[in-house]
């Protein structure tokens, strides 16, 4: 077979299949693997030597690490730091001291292998939980924040374990190779990398040339991976080292954008040529053994997790939900096994065990999800919390909704010394707020009696900061139904939103973009030097204009074409405004 007709068939096959799992949300890494297995020794065998494929795609590996090293910035990790290096450790070392003494106990392994294998099963996939997290819109939630947290603090690990591959003489050592050397010319690329790689990228930056950077960008993650290679250590940890080096530099994010199409093509082949390399005779011959593998993995770390998580403070909401989410094993478990699967330290038949023990554990991690949907559902049905007792002096303000926007509305009422109830029905929530000393009363305002025991009755001021749309428009009309003279600042999401709320009669209202696209238009005007007098009458005149088009377009926002209309005729009468304008400022200026 030749090359061509090799890479077609992988292409197609990933083609077929790596959508079908997506849509079945089971993540595009598994679509690679079974496309591997499908067009590997298991499969139709439409590839020769696939091993060599494997050599050949651990390329994008190796710009993984690099991409994931640029997303380290020191500023980054300092503000999750408690998180990252608190939660991120516990994980790491609860589950790897785990595993680790399970597996060199239950495969009489030696210590050195149980640390090299119960800290690599340690990792998850990155390359299946984020992206699933984000599907699921669930990474600003406590456990999605959390996951972020000790997904980074694995990348961060992925440092010394590679560096101590070697080291544990684990593959087979090749003459002039000095590990403890190849340590020296690391902390000497630490030390001065950063400022060369800045000068080359600054000099390859004045030509303009996108190909050229492009190259320059191949040139630093694969130039140092092959140094890190030829001084006896890994070429991940090169590409690695080589995105920190540059995780603060200004060309970070052109540096993304330039190498992830090259990654995601190459991560894609590597997977592929995983599934191709996979043993599946394995679990023909020995499906309990290998199932027991998968399972016990899933199980010791959602265990060992969630135990975790309910020590520390304030785990009690997050603990299962993390658990699950962090269950299976992670995608670098496949680059670590194929490095030892030929050493002395762990045999290869044990390698190729836990590699589809590794497979199988992310192929059920969509189901943990599922499971841990199932379980909250549950949960949804008990006796709710009973709702706060709320303060017996009436407050001058209430604030329904203490999330990012009625946190900073209390905080302004705070240095101004104006009394207020704050409530909201998220107990997550509000535990974290009343951490940093703000006071905050769990309870709905879309009930009536939450609204008495609140004195709305007796407030001067209701603003409704509810970030759902629709529990707004119920508090919204409950509240104007009830207290029909209580002035209501409500939080507008967008136009459609502000159209309803002054539909229920709530006619101050604040769009959430409005007032910050307004300041970043300032800035924009300011920065190509338009004078500040000149500024201030165009944003003016912007705000009448659009004032004006949001009463016009409220009456027939029901109708799809006259709401086009109106939009129209509302940019061709503030365009013909400010020509006008600026024609009469001419001659003032002339003069």
């Amino acid at each position: 077979m030749t090359s061509l007709t090799t890479f077609a068939a992988l292409i197609a096959a990933a083609v077929i299949l790596v959508p079908l799992f997506k849509r079945a949300k089971l993540g595009t890494v598994l679509g690679y693997l079974a496309a591997g297995v499908l067009v590997g020794p298991f499969g139709f065998n439409r590839v020769g030597d696939p091993e060599s494929l494997l050599h050949t795609a651990e390329l994008g590996i190796v710009l993984l690490l690099f991409v994931i090293g640029l997303e380290l910035q020191p500023s980054r990790l300092w503000a999750l730091r408690r998180q990252v290096f608190g939660l991120g450790a516990l994980q790491m070392v609860g589950c790897g001291a785990v595993i680790g003494a399970a597996l060199a106990i239950g495969l009489g392994l030696s210590v050195k292998a149980g640390i090299l294998l119960g800290w690599t099963l340690a990792l998850s996939s990155t390359a299946l939980v984020l992206p699933t997290l984000a599907e699921r819109k669930e990474l600003t939630t406590q456990y999605g924040r959390e996951s972020f947290a000790i997904l980074l603090f694995q990348d961060l690990s992925v440092i010394p374990l590679l560096a101590l591959i070697p080291l544990l003489d684990v593959g087979l050592p090749k003459a002039g190779r000095n590990p403890l050397m190849g340590l020296v010319v690391l902390l000497g690329i630490v030390l001065v990398g950063r400022r060369v790689l800045h000068w080359m990228f600054v000099y390859v930056a004045r030509f303009g040339s996108r190909e050229l950077f492009t190259a320059a960008a191949l040139l630093c993650a694969l130039g140092l991976a092959s140094l890190m290679e030829a001084v006896g250590l890994s070429m991940s940890l090169g590409a690695f080292v080589a995105g920190v080096l540059l995780a603060d530099s200004e060309f970070r994010h052109e540096l993304e954008a330039t190498i992830d199409p090259f990654k995601g093509l190459l991560l894609g082949l590597f997977f592929m040529a995983v599934g191709m390399n996979a043993n599946l005779d394995l679990l023909g011959s020995m499906p309990v053994r290998i199932l027991s593998l998968a399972i016990g993995l899933l199980a010791t770390k959602a265990a060992v997790l969630w135990l975790l998580r309910r020590l520390a403070p304030d785990g009690a909401g997050s603990a299962r939900p993390l658990a699950f989410a962090l269950a299976q094993g992670g995608e670098f478990a496949f680059v670590v096994f194929s490095m030892v699967e030929q050493g002395r330290l762990v045999p290869g038949r044990i390698a190729d065990q836990l590699t589809l023990a590794v497979a199988l554990s992310m192929a059920l991690a969509p189901l943990l999800f599922l499971a841990n949907d199932w379980l909250g559902r549950r949960e949804a049905k008990r006796p709710v919390r009973a709702f706060d007792m709320l303060p017996t002096d009436p407050p001058t303000v209430v604030i329904a909704g203490f999330g990012r926007v009625g946190q900073v509305v209390g905080r302004v009422l705070m240095k101004q010394g104006v009394r207020f109830t704050a409530v909201d029905n998220d107990p997550e929530q509000i535990e974290t707020v009343r951490r940093f000393g703000m006071q905050v009363y769990y309870g709905d305002a879309a009930h009536l009696a939450l609204l008495e025991s609140a004195h709305v009755g007796s407030a001067k001021v209701f603003v409704l900061a509810i970030d759902d749309v629709e529990r707004s428009l119920q508090v919204a009309e409950l509240v104007r139904r009830h207290y029909p003279k209580l002035t209501i600042i409500a939080r507008a999401r967008n136009r459609f939103h502000a159209y309803r709320l002054i539909d229920l009669g709530v006619t101050l209202q604040v769009r959430e973009t409005l007032l910050s696209s307004i300041e970043i238009g300032r800035g924009v005007l300011g920065s190509l030097g338009v004078s500040e007098a000149e500024i201030a009458q165009t944003v003016a005149r912007f705000v009448e204009a659009d004032n004006r088009l949001l009463a016009r377009q409220q009456a027939v926002y029901h109708d799809e074409q006259q709401l086009i209309q109106t939009s129209k005729e509302a940019r061709a009468e503030l365009a013909s405004i400010l020509d006008l304008e600026r024609k009469q400022a001419v001659p003032a200026k002339a003069e």
